[in-house]
């Protein structure tokens, strides 16, 4: 957009940016380099932010700056045209002081679109000059760094914080936990993510110290994801939640992530590719926001989705609604999520591939790729095979039948809610996966009874008029 100088951006959402962590993420194409920076940052939070400034000068071309008190510029790229910023002056303040989320305006021959940052009054501005007018997606990119400088200025705050309390309570003589070691999670309060590089500058006995805390308060689980390069760092974090679920249920409180092959990879390419991208095709026409914040609701709660995108409740609510009607799906279903999760993993492993030549099949239901699903499903649900295990199996498919409500699961078995719970903790350390919020645990279990015939057909899909336990 462009105009008259402090015009709004309607595209713009408003609302302070949440806390910091990897997931927030620009559209596919850009994601490696970002997260590479984000997780650089986080394992060194005194590093700064120009080099996520510096990432958006390269991806779109434009010069851009961060704006601070009194209108002085902390940082920027060396082509920024700093005498722009007088005739700046009123938007600036408008956004410093909160009551535009962001704007574009020209001065003279410049474009320039402005984005607050950070939800602290005065806000800092981020600033974007350049010949031309950006895009929807490259303002976009430019909304979602400013979100990413204020999570990473969350996550430094936060960081801080923990070293002072672990200077006060754990600190070790060699230093290990001091702020290069943790973030606090933006979604739940009560996790720690910590980023272990694996290089010769890092100490060896680095995981043992993090052991030892564990061993040392009951009040600690540690949960380890796979080695995974910071381009994956969503990956890992996904892994390491799941181990960390099933830590809580080990007598030492320590898991490692056990992995499979992810079903994503055993479908038949074409097929899959055809399913998925028919079930997606909706989205394509809805703006970027809307699509980012369906990904992360399928393994966030809202609240956790307001967070990590800097927007409010209610707008995320009102996100999903307007996804819910182009994909004629009931997000509040397991199974609508759990084939949506699916669709997205498939066409992110297939993105540079072209177009399927096989038609799409009908309905919602994902190709079995011949006896391979089956396979997976028989392998997944393989350490509940035991006889003495029948009741949380039992459990476990009655609970998906219920759409994950715990409530519903105990009436239909004629048990309590605390006896359900109790089984789901039980399949969660059998399974090697976290069950009881949002996430991809879920979705595979989902998959796994599907394709091993033990439950509904995903083309079943009804109305789910209470929504399962911490579902979006």
């Amino acid at each position: 957009m462009h105009g008259r100088p402090g015009v709004p951006d309607p595209s713009a959402h408003p609302g302070p940016p949440g806390p910091a962590q990897h997931e927030t993420s620009p559209p596919a194409g850009r994601l490696d380099e970002l997260l590479y920076l984000v997780g650089r940052q986080a394992w060194r939070p005194d590093v700064g932010v120009q080099g996520v400034v510096d990432w958006l000068h390269r991806q779109l071309g434009t010069e851009v700056a961060l704006v601070g008190r009194a209108h002085t510029v902390e940082l920027a790229t060396p082509g920024f045209p700093r005498e722009i910023l007088p005739a700046l002056e009123p938007v600036l303040t408008r956004l410093a002081t909160g009551r535009m989320a962001a704007a574009a305006t020209e001065v003279g021959a410049v474009r320039v679109r402005l984005e607050g940052v950070g939800s602290e009054n005065p806000r800092r501005v981020l600033v974007l000059a350049g010949a031309d007018r950006l895009t929807g997606q490259e303002a976009a990119a430019a909304s979602h760094t400013g979100h990413i400088i204020a999570l990473l200025d969350r996550a430094r705050a936060a960081d801080t914080a923990f070293r002072g309390y672990q200077e006060k309570a754990h600190q070790d003589p060699s230093g290990y936990h001091g702020r290069a070691m943790m973030v606090r999670c933006p979604v739940y309060d009560e996790h720690l993510i910590c980023i272990v590089a694996e290089d010769q500058d890092t100490p060896p006995e680095l995981g043992g110290v993090l052991r030892e805390l564990v061993a040392e308060s009951e009040e600690y689980a540690l949960g380890i994801s796979a080695p995974h390069p910071l381009r994956a760092t969503a990956e890992a974090y996904e892994e390491a939640r799941n181990a960390l679920a099933v830590a809580g249920n080990t007598p030492g409180r320590v898991a490692g992530y056990r992995g499979r092959e992810p079903l994503e990879r055993l479908l038949p390419r074409e097929e899959a590719l055809a399913w998925a991208r028919a079930l997606l095709r909706p989205l394509r026409s809805l703006p970027e926001l809307t699509a980012e914040t369906t990904r992360l609701a399928l393994f966030f709660p809202r609240s956790g989705v307001a967070a990590l995108l800097g927007i409010s409740r209610n707008t995320v609510t009102a996100h999903l609604a307007r996804s819910e009607a182009a994909l004629g799906l009931d997000l509040r279903d397991v199974r609508a999520r759990a084939a949506l999760a699916l669709a997205l993993a498939v066409t992110a492993l297939h993105q540079d591939g072209e177009p399927a030549e096989v038609p799409p099949p009908a309905g919602a239901e994902p190709p079995s790729g011949g006896g391979t699903a089956a396979a997976w499903a028989a392998d997944f649900l393989g350490p509940l095979r035991d006889a003495r295990h029948r009741l949380v199996r039992d459990t476990l498919r009655t609970w998906i039948e219920s759409n994950a409500d715990a409530q519903r699961t105990a009436r239909r078995l004629g048990s309590s809610r605390t006896t359900v719970a109790a089984r789901l903790r039980v399949a969660e350390r059998l399974l090697g996966r976290d069950l009881l919020s949002t996430g991809s645990g879920v979705h595979e279990l989902v998959h796994a009874f599907h394709f091993s015939g033990e439950s509904p057909q995903f083309s079943r899909w009804g109305p789910a008029p209470h929504g399962p336990d911490g579902a979006p």
